[in-house]
């Protein structure tokens, strides 16, 4: 499987995790020129802007910390353009989830959701 639907399957599966949570999945791969955001969701009391890492395991290092400050910095500045598009009431913040695939899109996977990881 290619990067890219790679990629995607990772995105998918963190969505419904969420959904599992109650999360309202507001929107996904939202882009502008600024940066992107892989997921917006929206729980009881906050609205989450969640970038989502896909790797088949922690050996060499964990998936959040491929975050780094730029892709933070990009992800902010979107959700900033976001939310002045969709003004609301509940607080945002910016969570990491952390999708382990070591078959890909086949066999187990692990989920670890890092709620205000930045």
């Amino acid at each position: 499987m290619d990067k890219k639907l790679l990629g995607r399957f990772g995105e998918e599966q963190a969505a419904q995790y969420l959904k599992k949570k109650k999360y309202k999945i507001l929107g996904m791969n939202y882009s502008c020129r600024f940066g992107e955001v892989d997921i917006i969701a929206e729980s009881r009391n906050c609205l989450a802007f969640v970038e989502v890492k896909l790797r088949k395991d922690a050996r060499f290092a964990e998936a959040k910390e491929f975050v780094t400050w730029s892709k933070q910095q990009r992800i902010i500045s979107a959700a900033q353009l976001w939310l002045a598009a969709n003004p609301t009431n509940k607080q945002p913040r910016f969570d990491v989830i952390e999708v382990y695939a070591p078959f890909g899109d086949k066999g187990e996977i692990k989920i670890n959701h890092i709620e205000n990881a930045f």
